[in-house]
């Protein structure tokens, strides 16, 4: 197991972009982890200008499966005075796997300011929580990620999971890398109620970063992620994200493909 910003760091450079070894250690079934691909895109997108504002907003596409050895690269679309956008895509011998779409933006005076997404109340201190087993945990959350139940079952509703998440090499990486990194690492909100034996896909997933440079204690992150409407093999989710001491990091949404 090696650690991701030390894996990063190692990427081979090629012409607008690096070329990554997707070892198996990052992989959910057949394909590399949501949260590492689109960690992975972010990277590339940062390389493209080393003046970009904070990330503001990304949007990550999972095309088709992708394992081994892959090739990022990243382009800048427009460039603003205070935004810049950033479209980045990851592809092996057969094609693009993973594009994203990403607005890197500075902050600005407005007189919009509102305190939203509190982080949900009962919520277990990580220092008490149970953790989350790992016999049956897919290759990427057993091998990278430390988990812990963060609400009793008598708080969760029909389609809803909350798990304290932390990498568990975490040296090195960005703020902003890590909480991406992190954010898709719950289970889908209806697998539960499918057994967790039913072939699930993520399609899209969609992040609006709520601090410029997001940290958390200890790198524990509070994820929770519901499902309010699943039908005709899909989901849709919402996927709130804080860090220990309750600030909302991100605030986001994700398609899922149901296959049973």
């Amino acid at each position: 197991m090696t650690g991701f910003a030390a894996h990063l760091a190692s990427a081979d450079e090629i012409e607008g972009g690096f070329a990554f070894d997707i070892t198996d250690d990052w992989l959910q079934g057949r394909t590399a982890y949501g949260g590492l691909t689109s960690a992975l895109s972010l990277a590339a997108a940062q390389r493209v200008d080393a003046e970009l504002p904070p990330l503001r907003s990304g949007q990550f596409a999972m095309i088709a499966p992708l394992a081994g050895r892959v090739e990022a690269r990243a382009r800048i679309v427009r460039k603003g005075r205070n935004a810049t956008w950033v479209a980045a895509e990851l592809a092996n011998e057969k094609g693009v796997g993973f594009s994203a779409s990403f607005v890197f933006m500075r902050s600005a005076e407005s007189a919009a300011d509102i305190a939203g997404y509190a982080m949900p109340q009962g919520v277990t201190p990580v220092t008490a929580a149970k953790p989350v087993p790992m016999d049956h945990a897919p290759a990427f959350l057993r091998e990278n990620f430390e988990a812990r139940f963060a609400l009793p079952k008598s708080a969760l509703g029909e389609a809803d999971l909350c798990w304290w998440v932390r990498v568990r090499e975490r040296d090195g990486l960005d703020p902003a890398l890590e909480a991406v990194l992190v954010g898709d690492a719950l289970p889908t909100a209806v697998l539960p109620l499918l057994g967790f034996r039913v072939p699930i896909s993520s399609m899209h997933w969609h992040v609006n970063m709520l601090e410029a440079a997001p940290a958390s204690e200890d790198g524990w992150w509070l994820l929770r992620s519901t499902s309010e409407f699943a039908h005709g093999g899909g989901a849709s989710e919402h996927i709130l994200q804080w860090n220990g001491a309750g600030r909302p990091v991100i605030a986001g949404m994700q398609s899922v493909a149901v296959f049973g």
